[in-house]
């Protein structure tokens, strides 16, 4: 079978010490796990320098334009089988900031949570987020 490889780029984005999460629908053509709970972000193009692609991806699927990329603090790697073909991706997962908590979802997705990062195990995740907020709560310094 061949593997199809994928770099992505994830935002935790911060506001107010919340840190947003979103739902994956059922309607989202490039899912496998609908109704949980994923951090925004995606496929950084070929060509595409990653900081674009991560801006890009959260404009696309959460309105939001106005957000501050700072470093990178964990990398995950996943394999979903997605229209009965085998994937790859490697996630790289950026702590951001944004001055709004205004959402504007896109069909991808059908719901959003504003959360406290220390209490990211009360929502059914996916496994590589769970394995990010592990690394973001050990370094969260909440204002």
């Amino acid at each position: 079978m061949n593997v199809k490889q994928f770099i992505s780029t994830k935002a935790f984005i911060v506001h107010q010490n919340k840190v947003l999460i979103l739902r994956e629908a059922g309607a989202y053509e490039d899912g496998y796990n609908a109704g949980t709970y994923e951090i925004p972000g995606g496929r950084v193009e070929p060509g595409e320098r990653f900081d674009a692609g991560l801006l890009r991806e959260v404009e696309e699927e959460v309105g939001i334009t106005s957000i501050t990329v700072g470093k990178p603090f964990f990398i995950g790697e996943y394999h979903p089988v997605v229209r009965d073909e085998q994937w790859q991706v490697v996630a790289i997962y950026f702590e951001c900031s944004t001055d709004t908590d205004k959402v504007v979802l896109s069909k991808d997705h059908d719901s959003y949570e504003w959360i406290d990062p220390r209490n990211y195990e009360d929502y059914p995740l996916k496994s590589v987020s769970k394995k990010a907020f592990v690394e973001f709560v050990k370094n969260f310094k909440s204002e």
